[in-house]
């Protein structure tokens, strides 16, 4: 099919339709009243038709005419046309994106050591990860999927199983050497314990007292603690030999594989909460997110591809 002629006039006419003013479509176009005037009057010659005629209400303003009114609407329709095509021609030269909120610390400790991998098996994604705290609204934040950390219950969100987490000690290997060598659960009186405060309104969430009590110890922990609201920053300061933190099994995976971290005693306890992937219910998830949610649920259950470093 070939492009109509007089494309220019015709976009001069559809403005000068819109606005009934060779002025107002003259705005809109960056070009002159004249230059709106000539081309529809060029249009109006070929095709032997009159377009407009001078309303009563003034000089400037126009009025449409019987044929003008019925081409009018056709040629909207085409110009809508006509720019659905170019937005999908913009849209096919730039990658499919996936937008995923993640918890900051399950990123840092988890996610972005394996992303590469991701990325290397589908390289025409664009993989975007939004780093948060707090819970983020996935529709108002145009946001395909979401990894949260609790009981798997999200009012207007379905959720898919995607990791159990364990929790036990970790410290530093220096821990277990020096005047109070970290040898047994009695030894934490003379160390710092490190709280996580992630989730302290979450109360099935694991502390160091309901890890000690579970594990049948009734052990003097001293009064020196180190209070932290982040995870991540949590292990860094028990790898920094701060204190022992409660680790999380998620979390501290390729700090123990790389021995910046020792589990020093205790067997590992089990949580209630677990990681799960979330998306709005009953929304139709793109082929991008689709194909990000099936890698993230197959790594889950592979501890590789994991980048120790």
């Amino acid at each position: 099919m070939r492009a109509p002629r007089h494309l220019n006039a015709l976009r001069a006419f559809e403005a000068a339709a819109r606005h009934l003013s060779f002025v107002g479509a003259a705005q809109e176009l960056n070009v002159t009243p004249a230059a709106v005037g000539q081309l529809v009057k060029n249009l109006e010659e070929s095709y032997g038709i009159v377009l407009f005629n001078r309303s009563r209400g003034g000089p400037s303003r126009l009025e449409l005419t019987p044929p003008a009114i019925t081409a009018l609407s056709q040629l909207q329709a085409a110009f809508d046309l006509m720019t659905s095509a170019v937005e999908g021609l913009r849209q096919g030269s730039a990658p499919a994106t996936i937008t995923v909120t993640v918890p900051p610390a399950f990123a840092d400790k988890w996610l972005l050591g394996r992303v590469e991998h991701f990325q290397s098996r589908y390289p025409q994604f664009e993989l975007i990860l939004q780093t948060e705290g707090r819970l983020v609204d996935l529709a108002a934040g145009r946001i395909d999927l979401g990894i949260r950390f609790g009981h798997g219950r999200w009012p207007g969100l379905s959720a898919e199983h995607l990791m159990g987490e364990e929790f036990f000690p970790v410290c530093s290997p220096a821990l277990l050497e020096g005047e109070f060598p970290l040898t047994s659960p009695e030894m934490l009186c003379h160390h710092v314990l490190i709280h996580d405060l992630s989730m302290r309104d979450t109360p099935a969430f694991p502390t160091w007292q309901s890890w000690l009590q579970q594990a049948g110890m009734d052990v003097q922990t001293g009064n020196r603690v180190l209070r932290i609201n982040d995870s991540a920053a949590g292990l860094q300061a028990a790898m920094a030999g701060s204190g022992v933190a409660l680790g999380r099994s998620s979390l501290v995976t390729a700090d123990l594989q790389a021995g910046r971290l020792v589990r020093p005693f205790g067997d590992a306890q089990s949580s209630p909460l677990a990681y799960y992937l979330v998306e709005i219910a009953k929304a139709q998830p793109s082929a991008a997110a689709h194909s990000f949610k099936e890698w993230l649920l197959e790594s889950a259950q592979d501890p590789w591809p994991l980048k120790v470093g």
